[in-house]
């Protein structure tokens, strides 16, 4: 007697929006969350993008310890102090902090649901950012923030010389 059985694969994929995601706890280390070393005009165009094209200062101040620029925009967070790493990092840059004055500084963020979510699935509008970037240029802000801001600890005379690369107007308050 011959029995033939059928077996039915289902296969559930689970997709947790990169927004929700963050709030599930402790995240498992891709290797490629770790990325090589960046060369020394990576870290300066960089920083760049951080004070200039994307203003990022105005909230989170130039040292990027929350330390803001301008008092009609949003609280930064201390980025030296945070604890998102590389990738996380590169998701709040590209998609914001839907809620909060962090602007998504992707331009299609939220028009084809790369960031999980579609504009209409939004509480409250995001903020405008002062400019867009391209993913190569939040890939040089990440380089810079990991190389220069992320885990260095409060800002003091030594570590703002390292950020300018020299002693600058900026350095004599840590004096």
């Amino acid at each position: 007697m011959r029995t033939t059985i059928h077996l039915t694969a289902a296969v559930v994929l689970l997709v947790i929006p990169p927004i929700a995601a963050r709030n599930i706890g402790p995240v498992a280390h891709a290797p490629w969350s770790q990325a090589p070393a960046a060369d020394a005009a990576d870290i300066a165009e960089g920083m760049r993008l951080y004070l200039q094209k994307g203003d990022c200062q105005a909230c989170h101040g130039w040292a990027a310890d929350g330390r803001k620029m301008d008092s009609q925009m949003p609280d930064g967070s201390n980025l030296r102090e945070t604890r998102l790493d590389r990738a996380r990092l590169t998701q709040t840059i590209k998609c914001g902090r839907p809620g909060t004055g962090m602007p998504a500084f992707d331009k299609f963020a939220y028009s084809d649901g790369r960031c999980g979510l579609k504009q209409a699935d939004l509480k409250t509008p995001m903020p405008d950012p002062p400019a867009t970037f391209q993913q190569r240029e939040i890939d040089l802000v990440v380089a810079f923030l990991m190389q220069k801001v992320v885990g260095k600890g409060p800002m003091d005379h030594a570590k703002c010389v390292e950020f300018w690369g020299s002693d600058v107007d900026a350095c004599k308050e840590f004096k």
